[in-house]
């Protein structure tokens, strides 16, 4: 199965964040025909049926934090306050918070580096 891989948006001090093992290489959108991914290093990981992502679009909603933040099923996952799409899953889904902490979410928000080609192949 053919997947596209969308790597989390890292910008000025947030670069550092490697450190506590959240990088470019193991952070990102990641979508194929069955399912949209998500992951942040070892500190967020979600699965949901495509099925279940509804549009997405560009957010410019003033960002107050980095990292992984989320209250009541809507979960911002950044490392940077630009680039960021929202996405609603409908159904909610179970994720992983801290690689051990379950959390249902329906609402993802997501610092990319090419947010318009996620986008575009989220509404294909």
């Amino acid at each position: 199965m053919v997947s596209t891989s969308f790597p989390v948006r890292f910008t000025g001090w947030n670069r550092f964040m490697k450190v506590l093992g959240m990088s470019p290489s193991n952070s990102y959108l990641e979508i194929d025909a069955e399912e949209v991914r998500v992951r942040m290093g070892w500190t967020f990981s979600l699965v949901a049926p495509r099925a279940s992502v509804g549009s997405a679009e560009l957010d410019d909603r003033r960002v107050w934090g980095w990292g992984v933040h989320g209250w009541r099923g809507r979960w911002l996952v950044n490392g940077s306050s630009s680039g960021i799409v929202r996405f609603p899953i409908d159904p909610p889904v179970r994720a992983r918070l801290l690689a051990i902490v379950p959390i249902t979410v329906h609402e993802i928000r997501i610092s990319l580096d090419d947010p318009s080609a996620a986008i575009d192949l989220l509404a294909a």
